[in-house]
């Protein structure tokens, strides 16, 4: 708990003023603004105190929906929100606790203060995680907002954002590159937000061509193989501008292009999401959203200290994105 020697410290006032004033002192003369100050320092050293003291050493359980840890590697987008939570573990003096989803059943209930949940999950496996713990805050994935805390992205205001770009930088034929996820145990793959709105978007734009849609699973490799297909099958009639829907195949799209000499931007614009660490480092560097997967990880952390708390209400909290523009981007 703060002490009136703290909150005095932060306002630049004396202890007798902040005591009196906390106490609300009808005879105590001091300017409104004063009064704020002191009001303002002990809500904030309050708030400081409580979470970075109050659950130091304690636990908490870190789900991934990958199986193992290698899958994980194979995809910087959840490694990279896995830093986050790491590194605001740290900062807060709780110790996270790692599982993959195929040994949850490892985790000691009685031994965690709650679970932050990474990836996408069935109904089944929301339903398995809310057995073992009732406190659970939901990363990239929002089950029930009503009942689930979750940290998101928006991707339908990214998706627009991208193709806003291409219009105004005068591309009218622009491709779609993408990956499909699966749940655990279901054959058909989760609607991605992405692909959704690209199409309905376009659609509304009047620039929709269905035969410049690619889709596969987010990969390198996956990438560099779709865009070598649409190169074969499109020829002379390939896209201006390519909107890729992870950076990791907009890698291996400029790889294809690169070995069939065609040139980007000159020829094709591509453009990505999330703003990989490498994607500054690829030639030419790689235009993308930036998604602020750390920040992600991060606000996990802090919404589940809310629910540890005493927090009923469940909250689903946005985080926001940001094109970043370089150079494999050219105006038409």
């Amino acid at each position: 708990m703060a002490t009136i020697k703290d909150i005095a410290k932060k306002a630049g006032v004396s202890p007798a003023t902040v005591s009196r004033v906390l106490n609300y002192d009808s005879t105590l003369s001091v300017a409104d603004a004063t009064k704020k100050k002191i009001f303002e320092a002990a809500e904030e050293l309050s708030y400081q105190k409580r979470s970075a003291k109050k659950f130091a050493g304690q636990k908490i359980a870190i789900v991934h929906w990958y199986m193992t840890e290698k899958e994980e590697l194979n995809d910087l987008y959840y490694l990279s929100i896995r830093v986050g939570i790491d590194e605001r573990c740290k900062q807060l003096e709780v110790i996270p606790e790692i599982y993959y989803y195929d040994n949850i059943n490892e985790i000691d209930s009685t031994q965690i203060e709650g679970i932050i949940a990474v990836g996408k999950f069935s109904n089944k496996q929301v339903n398995d995680l809310s057995k073992i713990h009732p406190l659970i805050v939901f990363v990239d994935f929002s089950p029930d907002e009503d009942i689930f805390d979750s940290v998101v992205i928006d991707f339908e205001k990214a998706t627009k954002s991208i193709i806003n770009y291409f219009i105004e930088s005068g591309h009218k034929k622009i491709g779609y590159i993408g990956g499909r996820e699966f749940l655990k145990d279901e054959l058909n793959p989760i609607d991605d937000l992405r692909e959704m709105t690209f199409i309905k978007y376009m659609e509304e734009k009047g620039l929709f061509q269905e035969n410049f849609m690619f889709i596969g699973s987010f990969s390198v490799e996956e990438g560099y193989k779709l865009m070598k297909q649409a190169i074969n099958e499109l020829g002379d009639k390939l896209p201006t501008a390519f909107f890729m829907s992870s950076d990791v195949m907009a890698i291996g799209a400029l790889r294809a292009l690169h070995e069939e000499k065609i040139i980007v931007p000159d020829r094709v614009s591509v453009f990505g999401i999330n703003d990989m660490s490498v994607s500054k480092y690829v030639y030419p560097p790689l235009s993308t959203v930036k998604v602020y997967t750390e920040e992600m990880g991060g606000t996990a952390v802090d919404t589940l200290i809310e629910r540890m708390e005493g927090r009923n209400i469940a909250k689903k909290i946005v985080i926001s994105t940001k094109l970043m523009i370089r150079e494999s981007v050219k105006a038409k």
